[in-house]
């Protein structure tokens, strides 16, 4: 059976597991996503929710400077223990978080770190320009979400679509290095400087 990119993004957005496990579990379930959730607990893989309540107070500051020395990135990602902190897996998650955050230019890591006038004055320019459409308020506010969906995936680091892999977003990158090094991960904040930008 041929599993889609589109059905093995959707099983990653869903557990954190990565693209192979995401691949074997789709197959083992004949495509279906629900069966799939399944093997992969089975399997221990899809375990990543489950720490997402713990408190991560060790982790690294790592900072990326790309060729030509004209962008720059400074990183605080979180972790539970020092042991994690200093693991191979979790350093290399880190310096592509940066690389990637150089190359895609988020401003925010999540959609609630955006200030709320921010957020209301995007509703309000999206509000005006599917008004011109003329279509009715219900399809309207349908329209103002979904683009709104589209702009905290544009602007938010967690939301983007990860430059080594498009078919996975970061958020589902770092679930899946939650999966494999059983502790949470969290991007606590970066700094993104480029020369010539105030």
């Amino acid at each position: 059976m041929e599993i889609s990119a589109g059905l093995v993004k959707s099983l990653r957005e869903k557990s954190g597991a990565g693209v192979m496990d995401c691949k074997d579990a789709l197959k083992n379930s004949g495509g279906n996503i629900d069966d799939a959730l399944s093997y992969l607990r089975k399997k221990g893989i899809s375990s990543a929710a489950k720490k997402m309540d713990r408190s991560t107070s060790e982790g690294a500051v790592i900072s990326y400077i790309h060729p030509g020395n004209k962008i720059g990135v400074l990183l605080e990602v979180n972790c539970e223990t020092d042991f994690v902190a200093r693991n191979e897996v979790f350093l290399e998650l880190c310096k592509d978080l940066c690389m990637h955050i150089a190359a895609s230019s988020p401003e925010y890591v999540s959609p609630d770190q955006i200030p709320e006038e921010a957020v209301q004055k995007e509703k309000e320019i999206l509000e005006a320009q599917a008004k011109e459409s003329g279509k009715p308020d219900d399809v309207i506010e349908k329209i103002v979400a979904g683009r709104l969906n589209k702009f905290y995936d544009e602007i938010c680091l967690l939301k983007q679509s990860y430059v080594k892999d498009p078919d996975g977003t970061i958020e589902a990158l770092i679930q899946s290095k939650i999966s494999e090094l059983g502790e949470k991960i969290v991007v606590s904040r970066f700094s993104r400087y480029q020369l010539g930008n105030s």
